[in-house]
């Protein structure tokens, strides 16, 4: 008779006294735990994703505020630091700004009117002056030289009245003279940096030619009529004067009025223009300043007749005695003929 030893077992395989049902229940209960723990991270992780996403979208369409004008306020040194940033990068200027906390209102510049900037034009309007270029009726020449030599021939010629019985003498020749006329630069030297000249919101370089150019011109005008040679021209108001009935060669004549700084009457006007030979009247004009025209167009001929009369064409100049009028400020009260 054979005899089986009896082991007992201890921390073997539990599942082998379970029953087939037993296991299936028990790796059902295993599965629902860990699907379960799997839901739960899911909607963990779809809430956080939510909540950034709710984030997100409050920032990018919150309110916009507008953009700081591009035209800088001397008065407001938070622009000219905000453009500094903008343009280099700069932030010294930020950082340095001392800021308030106050209620916002556009009534206060530090309360935020300083973020409503003013219009700004985009020229800069200069004051007009008024003035008017001899250039009008004067000989512009191009000269390559330091002076222009002008020859002027003004005395006459001999002559005498020949007959076939007489015979022809030797008369006198014409003597010739030479004016020199020494040539002067205007120059302007205005300075403006580079960054100005980029970053200005209008035309920097256009403007200041412009006014080079207004102030060459009255500066021009200026010495042609009174300049003193030093430098610059002689004006030709600076050259001795004389009564016209005594006028000798290198004067200049004028007519008495009888009356200082004003008119008698237009009898002196007539005069004045007769006292120019005739080889110049053809192309003789009036120069003088407003106020001396004012005086002048108020004067009429025994009939009526008012001695100035307004150009009929757009451009075309008024005229006095039937010559033309040029008005120009540089000079003093009194009017001239100019060939």
């Amino acid at each position: 008779m054979s005899k089986t030893e009896e082991t007992p077992r201890t921390g073997g395989d539990l599942s082998a006294d379970m029953s087939p049902a037993a296991e299936v229940k028990s790796a059902m209960e295993g599965l629902m735990n860990d699907f379960k723990n799997f839901t739960s991270d899911t909607q963990n992780r779809l809430q956080q994703q939510e909540e950034k996403l709710t984030m997100f979208e409050r920032k990018s369409f919150a309110p916009v505020r507008p953009a700081l004008a591009m035209h800088t306020d001397s008065a407001a040194p938070h622009q000219k630091a905000f453009g500094a940033y903008l343009r280099s990068g700069d932030d010294d200027g930020l950082r340095g700004l001392e800021l308030e906390g106050k209620a916002l209102g556009t009534s206060v510049a530090a309360d935020g009117g300083y973020l409503v900037d003013p219009q700004t034009a985009q020229t800069i309007k200069s004051t007009l002056s008024s003035t008017a270029s001899i250039r009008a009726i004067a000989n512009v020449v191009a000269v390559e030289a330091t002076s222009y030599d002008v020859l002027i021939d003004h005395t006459d010629v001999g002559h005498g009245w020949a007959t076939e019985a007489v015979a022809t003498v030797e008369t006198g020749t014409p003597n010739i003279d030479r004016i020199t006329i020494p040539l002067h630069e205007l120059s302007a030297l205005p300075k403006a940096s580079q960054r100005l000249l980029d970053d200005s919101a209008f035309d920097i370089e256009t403007w200041l030619a412009s006014r080079i150019a207004d102030k060459f011109a009255r500066a021009e005008a200026a010495a042609f009529v009174s300049g003193d040679g030093t430098d610059k021209p002689k004006g030709f108001l600076t050259h001795s004067s004389v009564d016209n009935e005594v006028w000798v060669w290198g004067k200049l004549g004028y007519i008495p009025t009888g009356t200082d700084g004003s008119f008698t009457g237009p009898d002196e006007i007539v005069d004045l223009v007769y006292a120019l030979g005739a080889q110049y009247r053809a192309n003789a004009s009036f120069v003088m300043n407003s106020k001396t025209a004012g005086a002048v167009r108020k004067m009429k001929d025994g009939d009526g007749r008012f001695l100035w009369s307004d150009g009929l064409a757009a451009g075309e100049p008024a005229r006095l005695l039937g010559y033309r009028v040029m008005i120009c400020e540089d000079r003093s009260r009194r009017a001239l003929v100019a060939n």
